[in-house]
């Protein structure tokens, strides 16, 4: 009988020990999944994030404050003084809104644009700043800065009409909506 309870003491032991080992793993495996449960959630809200941010996931905020009429939008001329391209929405009929930029060329000139061209706007991807050049994040067509708003055409950015009146630049908000066009992705072929 003693054969019988040893046998039993050593089968118990076993099966004691075998129970903490896999506890212990079970225990050292919960924060590692607690981390990759973090970590995928994270990352499916980054993604999220960005393609509802679209193309100005990676623009610049503007930090200017238009000043909007009911037929203009004007815009301080120093806040393009450093060249930086500053992007801008204006939301126009039907729940299209019509992307534009403005920057200053190399050449001191304050130039406006669609955010989209003749070519690649059905991507709805836009443009980027890259020095002296804006760049098609669709292509990869680079337009030097000199030429934005007087190259029509192409994958060139779609000049937009603007005009500098002392220290404003003045856009009228039908020239901003007559770039619904390129914003109107229903028409996508």
């Amino acid at each position: 009988m003693s054969k019988n309870n040893n046998k039993k003491n050593v089968a118990e032991k076993s099966a004691s020990k075998k129970a903490a080992i896999l506890k212990k793993e079970t225990k050292s495996q919960s924060p590692l999944r607690t981390l990759l449960v973090v970590a995928v959630v994270v990352a499916a809200g980054l993604i999220f994030y960005l393609s509802q941010k679209g193309v100005q996931s990676t623009a610049k905020t503007p930090s200017i404050q238009p000043e909007v009429t009911a037929t203009e939008v004007s815009f301080p001329a120093q806040a393009f003084a450093d060249g930086t391209a500053q992007y801008f929405q204006f939301p126009a009929a039907n729940g299209i809104t019509v992307r534009f930029f403005i920057l200053r060329s190399s050449d001191g000139i304050i130039r406006a644009a669609y955010d989209a061209c003749d070519v690649c706007w059905r991507e709805g991807k836009g443009y980027y700043q890259d020095g002296d050049f804006m760049v098609c994040r669709n292509c990869g067509q680079r337009f030097a800065s000199v030429k934005v708003n007087e190259i029509k055409g192409g994958c060139n950015p779609a000049p937009l009409n603007r005009t500098i009146v002392g220290d404003k630049v003045i856009i009228k908000i039908a020239d901003i909506v007559q770039g619904s066009q390129y914003f109107d992705f229903s028409k996508r072929s």
